[in-house]
């Protein structure tokens, strides 16, 4: 198996992507960035939660030209959800790196301020079809030398309707530039555009994203964000977890409950976008060696995370959608070990969780939390923890600091 060093990435992006936990290219990040890097257009078929995004960030980060002063990267997507998604990643490979701007154009934002940071000349521009055309009427989006052309999702850009704005904004471009094309189907319309505007197309095509792992148990928790807190290390006392990731919706939110459960002497740390370089490299090496337990993250900082001996994903926020759910349990279960996947959710909640279940054709097992469960719970838990010691030697152990539970340290799986 490959990795980024060997498909033409510097070391300082990949000591970035280790920093995040990320060491492992995906299929589409393998076979795309080769083709990216020697200057081919590329044709990829892949579904969300492929690794897309990093498949074309990457190999741009690797040629734009740092001294340049006009917009070399133009990445058009269908939504500003999306756009922000993508300008968010690159913000964060590109911390350390100087003299690399980003910036994402979308409607619905000010247009002063987007003029404003125009003007400090990004190199990358994420935006939408849109708010692209309302920049290109205004001349203060110039792509007349833009080097590389990205199109996301470009089957969700046809079905809203934006094909033709599309195709307005690859005709402000050089015919000299590199397209990729990304996009979960094929359709006519799709492969004609591909035709008239990409030169000998590379073309790619990934399987989507399975469904959750057989070896890894789902239950969903009824709750109130309210009682959630409490809920929570009440669980993680009841399942004792060997090594945990509980994920969170915010940064705002992963470091109000770090400081909960670290003022309850939880060996717990935590990650998110905020954290220096430096910062997320210590964090994820004391969770590598079980010196902390319990890993508390956003979606976005643990991507790509890659820990043996994970037992337990806790989502403390329920995900937004079913790739996000398949990332984050993912976390647990490798290596064809057991592992249990908790999720919180409220009654607002129930419609999320419904559409996660109904998009991965799955029935999450349902319990309230309350007095009444907490025999049961205890009950599974035990047969739980003996299928998992019939495949690993690794115990559950919610290591704290002080005398309260025993170090799991140094029970960790080798």
């Amino acid at each position: 198996m490959a990795d980024f060093l060997s498909l033409g990435i510097s070391e300082t992006i990949v000591d970035t992507l280790r920093g995040y936990g990320v060491a492992v290219p995906t299929p589409i990040q393998e076979q795309a960035i080769p083709f990216v890097m020697e200057g081919n257009d590329i044709i990829a078929q892949a579904q969300t939660g492929t690794g897309k995004t990093f498949a074309f960030i990457l190999p741009i980060l690797e040629k734009i030209n740092r001294e340049a002063t006009h917009v070399q990267a133009l990445i058009v997507t269908p939504t500003r959800e999306l756009a922000l998604q993508i300008t968010d990643e690159v913000e964060k490979l590109t911390a350390d790196m100087e003299g690399v701007a980003v910036l994402a154009v979308y409607g619905g934002q000010d247009v002063a301020k987007q003029l404003k940071k125009l003007k400090r000349n990004p190199q990358i521009v994420v935006g939408t079809p849109g708010r692209l055309l309302d920049h290109i009427r205004r001349e203060t989006v110039r792509l007349s030398e833009i080097s590389f052309l990205v199109l996301d999702e470009a089957d969700q850009m046809l079905h809203i309707g934006f094909l033709g704005e599309v195709e307005t904004i690859i005709r402000e471009t050089p015919v000299t530039r590199q397209t990729m094309l990304f996009s979960a189907t094929m359709p006519p319309e799709i492969r004609k555009l591909a035709k008239k505007h990409m030169d000998s197309p590379e073309y790619i095509q990934v399987e989507k994203t399975q469904g959750p792992a057989d070896n890894v148990k789902q239950i969903a928790f009824h709750t109130t964000d309210r009682a959630k807190q409490a809920n929570l290390i009440e669980l993680v006392e009841t399942y004792r977890p060997f090594l945990a990731v509980i994920f969170c919706r915010t940064k705002r939110r992963v470091s109000k409950l770090y400081d909960a459960l670290k003022a309850q002497k939880f060996a717990c740390d935590e990650l998110h976008g905020d954290l220096s370089q430096a910062k997320r490299e210590q964090v994820m090496k004391r969770f590598r060696d079980a010196e902390i337990q319990l890993l508390i993250a956003t979606d976005v900082a643990a991507r790509g995370l890659d820990v043996e001996g994970v037992t337990h994903v806790f989502n403390y926020d329920i995900p937004q959608d079913a790739e996000s759910y398949i990332h984050r349990i993912g976390r647990t279960g490798r290596a064809g070990m057991t592992g249990l996947a908790l999720t919180f959710y409220s009654t607002d909640d129930r419609p999320t969780l419904e559409s996660i279940e109904k998009e991965l054709n799955i029935t999450i097992q349902k319990q309230n939390l309350g007095a009444s469960e907490r025999e049961d719970r205890g009950r599974q838990n035990q047969s739980f923890k003996g299928k998992q010691a019939n495949s690993s030697s690794s115990s559950f152990h919610p290591k704290r600091s002080g005398d309260k539970f025993k170090s799991a340290g140094s029970r960790r799986r080798k």
